[in-house]
């Protein structure tokens, strides 16, 4: 489980919201909603460790994650809205790398079938820096059809640049994951076919 207690959250002298408490369980999905500003990335780097709460406390598996660390990113995967890329590697090595850098031992196969069923068979061998935000965008997402031993997904606006197609597919796999026993947890702006509707955490009802 993955609880967040009374936590508030200060982005420079602004406090963004606080009081807020949610609670994540095997088999959850949560949509983090709210206003532009109102502090919904913020929230979510509160939630992979990436930031510290001004108030409060995140636990997961009922431990403090400032505490347990290195577990706890151990089970965790994140993609912030950004592709972190290396322009001068292809998609599959940026790829291989992310998860090599991850721990996680994947084979080159893997990987390439990751980014055919992304959409992204055209531009496997191609330097990152001729991709389309789009394009970029998916490299990234590769990543969770390679993640499924990670119980934890915290994904920011994972169905940006997206056709139709790679929703419906995307949420397929965000919904398989959870019914798995996986957790998912993240925000969108768009309404994607879940299996199930997801719970939603709406920040806005914290704001300061």
């Amino acid at each position: 489980m993955l609880e967040a207690r009374d936590l508030a959250c200060l982005k420079g002298d602004r406090l963004l919201f606080h009081g807020l408490a949610f609670r994540l369980q095997a088999g959850g999905l949560l949509r983090v909603a709210g206003p532009n500003g109102v502090g919904k990335t913020s929230l979510l780097r509160l939630a992979t460790g990436l930031a510290l709460p001004e108030a409060g406390e995140i636990r997961w598996r009922g431990e403090s994650i400032r505490r347990a660390r290195e577990a706890f990113h151990g089970e965790l995967l994140y993609l912030g809205h950004a592709a972190a890329l290396n322009d001068l590697l292809s998609p599959l090595e940026n790829l291989r790398f992310a998860c090599a850098a991850a721990g996680d031992e994947v084979d080159e196969e893997a990987c390439i079938r990751a980014l055919e069923r992304i959409g992204l068979a055209r531009q496997l061998d191609l330097p990152a820096r001729v991709l389309s935000q789009g394009q970029r965008r998916r490299v990234g997402l590769a990543r969770l059809f390679l993640s499924a031993a990670r119980p934890l997904w915290v994904l920011d606006e994972p169905f940006t640049a997206l056709d139709v197609h790679a929703v419906a597919d995307l949420a397929a796999t965000l919904s398989a994951h959870c019914a798995g026993g996986g957790m998912v947890m993240l925000t969108t702006h768009q309404d994607a076919p879940f299996a199930t509707p997801p719970a939603v955490l709406d920040v806005g009802a914290f704001a300061c």
